[in-house]
């Protein structure tokens, strides 16, 4: 069964930092493609960071320089550093996971960021 349980989130002042985490099981990690996504209110879902399974990553440009995405295939876990927090990163915050033989990615329930003083 294919798990995907993000962590991390919280509320945090402008300028600050989190790092979220995104721990995966039940597939080979590690020939996944990974993602994060946020929706904020009243906004459509959007891709933040992308991961693929050699290590390259793609950032939306609204968060570049200020977001890192990695990963651990021992740990069979992504991250997301979040630095330099905007009041507009306020979303809530899912990792997907996508493999080479899946048609759609799954999905974890998401982890709340709240940047606000």
């Amino acid at each position: 069964q294919v798990r995907l349980v993000e962590s991390g989130g919280g509320l945090v002042q402008p300028g600050g930092s989190l790092r979220l985490s995104c721990a995966a099981s039940g597939f080979t990690f590690s020939a996944y493609d990974m993602s994060w996504y946020r929706e904020a209110p009243g906004k459509s879902r959007e891709m933040v960071a992308y991961i693929n399974s050699d290590g390259r990553r793609r950032y939306a440009d609204s968060v570049k320089g200020r977001f890192t995405i990695s990963r651990d295939n021992a740990k069979n876990t992504v991250y997301l550093q979040l630095v330099n927090l905007r009041p507009e990163a306020t979303a809530l915050y899912y990792c997907t996971a996508l493999g080479p033989l899946t048609l759609l990615p799954y999905w974890g329930l998401g982890t709340q960021v709240t940047v606000s003083s």
